[in-house]
């Protein structure tokens, strides 16, 4: 499958970065520490693809940690793999920060670098839900799933966001500066106190308040994961808005219907329609097999995302629709038969019950597993092809390398002394 046709392919090279960065904490104290400190670290013939790819590395190996001391995300690990987590996480925000200033450095900038850039950030998403999730001992059950969503809903918006407006807009709170460091801090505090079970203790009681006729038990009794999931749940709410406002003004400025941006959260919205049926009607995966499941998922937004920004740097229409989902659908429609036939068909008795529900081709023991590992794998197929593809493409249209430096920049004197002019 082509998925830049050649037609579209001169748009990359009106290609221009814009991006606007409202965070306080970004502006005051970590781009001060990138631009003075860590740029210095890496050499003039390092590529920005590469420092990327190097962050990315860290994520890996806490994942690798992750599936050794707690595969099932709800087992205390030693206190110093939540440290390494809390390091791996901040070498990995650090050196996908200062990709940037090395492809301005090395006059390196382009369409592929940002493809690349959010093409890692969106396989991160899920990894790092995985890893919050097992600091947390969410375990394998819904806490873990609306963790996903809410981390998932939170980048594709931000990307739908970007296309319509044409600039990577990050709040005052946003998930790549104050979300990360957040994260960082959980991780660390974990590792201080000796493991995840503390997170599942009731805030209120081992905060030392006392537990009033006035305060509900509901909020008495919630736990800190639980306090941290309702603050993530108000960050989400107001971030989907901030884009949603981005979006619709950006359409109205140019004169443009503004219910037709919608549209392209439909993608988001039936996928994650399909999802919570699917484990309600299959608890064995939910329960049992969450950590294969949550990769395949991703993937799917990774997929989505990914085709978005293909056509934001193309100027192409926006990409609806996600072959990914249909193994999914198939999955449900499978489950859907035996549950309609025990609650449905059953109150009708044997004479009208039999028409109601079908059996299931997968059941739900170790073909339903099988299952889950082939749409993971038919994900790894189809998204490492859309990668490998367009990477390709973009690369021998500009006659650049992805993670070599290809056309070295030469400075002629004129320029030499603009850019001492610009220094001083």
């Amino acid at each position: 499958m082509v998925y830049i046709r050649q037609d579209k392919l001169p748009k990359l090279k009106e290609y221009k970065y814009s991006g606007v960065d409202h965070s306080l904490v970004s502006r005051y104290v970590l781009k001060p520490f990138y631009s003075n400190v860590v740029i210095h670290c890496f050499p003039m013939w390092m590529a920005p693809n590469l420092i990327t790819l190097t962050g990315f590395g860290f994520i890996v190996a806490n994942f690798i940690t992750l599936l050794w001391y707690t595969p099932t995300l709800d087992q205390d690990c030693p206190p110093w793999v939540y440290a390494s987590w809390a390091v791996g996480l901040f070498l990995y925000q650090t050196f996908d920060a200062v990709d940037g200033s090395q492809a301005r450095r090395t006059h390196q900038s382009g369409p592929l670098g940002e493809l690349f850039d959010h093409g890692v950030d969106a396989v991160n998403t899920t990894l790092e839900v995985l890893l919050f999730s097992a600091a947390m001992n969410l375990g394998q059950g819904w806490k873990t799933v609306l963790t996903l969503f809410a981390s998932l809903l939170t980048f594709y918006a931000q990307t739908w966001d970007e296309y319509h407006t044409h600039t990577l807009t990050l709040g005052v709170i946003s998930g790549p500066v104050e979300g990360i460091l957040t994260l960082c801090f959980v991780y660390a505090l974990t590792a201080y106190l000796g493991g995840g079970s503390f997170w599942q203790r009731s805030l209120l009681e081992s905060a030392g308040v006392q537990n009033y006729e006035f305060i509900p038990d509901v909020i008495y009794n919630l736990a800190w994961n639980e306090w941290y999931m309702v603050y993530g749940g108000v960050v989400l709410v107001f971030n989907t808005i901030s884009s949603t406002k981005n979006v619709m003004e950006a359409r109205r400025a140019r004169g443009q219907k503004t219910r037709v941006a919608l549209l392209g959260l439909l993608t988001f919205a039936v996928a994650w329609t399909l999802i919570p049926i699917y484990l309600y009607l299959q608890p064995i995966i939910l329960y049992h097999h969450l950590v294969p499941f949550i990769f395949y998922v991703g993937l799917i937004n990774a997929f989505s995302v990914g085709r978005i920004i293909v056509s934001h740097l193309t100027k192409s229409r926006f990409p609806r629709g996600n072959v990914l989902i249909f193994p999914l659908i198939y999955g449900v429609f499978d489950s859907l038969g035996p549950w309609l036939q025990q609650h449905v068909g059953s109150a009708f008795g044997d004479k009208w019950g039999r028409f109601f529900g079908w059996p299931s081709a997968l059941g739900n023991d170790v073909y339903q597993v099988a299952f889950v590992f082939m749409c993971l794998g038919l994900a790894i197929g189809v998204h490492g092809s859309f990668v490998i593809d367009v990477i390709w493409t973009i690369c021998d249209y500009l006659d650049i390398w992805c993670l070599t430096i290809k056309h070295p920049y030469q400075p002629v004197k004129e320029n030499e002394r603009k850019e001492e002019k610009k220094e001083k």
